[in-house]
């Protein structure tokens, strides 16, 4: 299992995704599950994946194959004219291998994945997609404003109450922490580190990026503090009355 967000500001995007993935209670490991490519002054693309780690791995190594190798290179992520293509291609590039997979005779479902795409291509504004894995999509609005994949009932809750379109990308930061550290808290198969990235609108080129490890003081702050902000706000409630 994994845990990935993707959230749209007014001031541009900011993804975080945990990095743990596992085949049982003794099989965990860590996997990077954000991608990025750029191309300085014309285009800035993040991917989140979750989902079978072998189709999203496939899924990866062919949008990068297509960008480095001439006999490859068609069609290329970094040919694509609008975000709204990009998300077209990534939707027919996952579609193919889960194809791939069923028409060997092994159960397509098993190798299922989901993916969060955003970015921005010069010309366009910054776009955020949600990508399932039969290759179709939708975009964010206003009315949603962020995607995740994953196991997202746990942290889906501080977002939906605390989100606004104007917060500063320190304030999402703090969001999402406290987003993940509750779905960590309640759910083993989600684990640190977490890789984080801002993208700024209109800058076109790569943002923030921090890799948040176990002992990151600043996680930790922010984990020890929701704990007692909790406990805190369940004191001050009315208490119940017994007749």
């Amino acid at each position: 299992m994994t845990y990935c967000v993707g959230l749209k500001l007014d001031r541009g995007l900011v993804f975080m995704s945990d990095t743990r993935t596992n085949a049982g209670v003794d099989n965990i490991s860590t996997f990077k599950k954000m991608y990025t490519w750029a191309k300085p002054g014309d285009r800035v693309i993040t991917l989140l994946s979750a989902g079978n780690l072998a189709t999203t791995q496939t899924v990866i190594s062919i949008l990068n194959e297509r960008t480095k190798i001439p006999s490859e290179r068609a069609p290329s992520i970094f040919d694509m004219p609008s975000m709204f293509q990009t998300a077209k291609l990534v939707g027919d590039t996952i579609k193919n291998v889960i194809h791939d997979v069923d028409s060997d005779g092994q159960r397509a479902d098993s190798f299922g994945a989901s993916i969060i795409l955003g970015g921005q291509i010069k010309g366009g504004e910054p776009r955020l997609f949600l990508i399932y894995p039969e290759g179709n999509f939708i975009e964010s609005s206003p009315d949603t404003p962020f995607f995740q994949i994953g196991e997202h009932k746990y942290g889906k809750p501080i977002i939906v109450r605390s989100y606004d379109p104007a917060m500063t990308f320190e304030e999402a930061t703090k969001l999402l922490l406290v987003s993940f550290d509750s779905t960590l808290k309640s759910n083993l198969s989600v684990g640190l580190p977490l890789d984080m990235q801002f993208y700024a609108a209109d800058s076109l080129k790569l943002g923030f990026e921090k890799r948040i490890e176990r002992n990151d003081p600043y996680y930790e702050a922010i984990s020890d503090g929701w704990s007692q902000a909790l406990k805190l706000a369940f004191q001050s409630l009315p208490s119940f009355e017994i007749d």
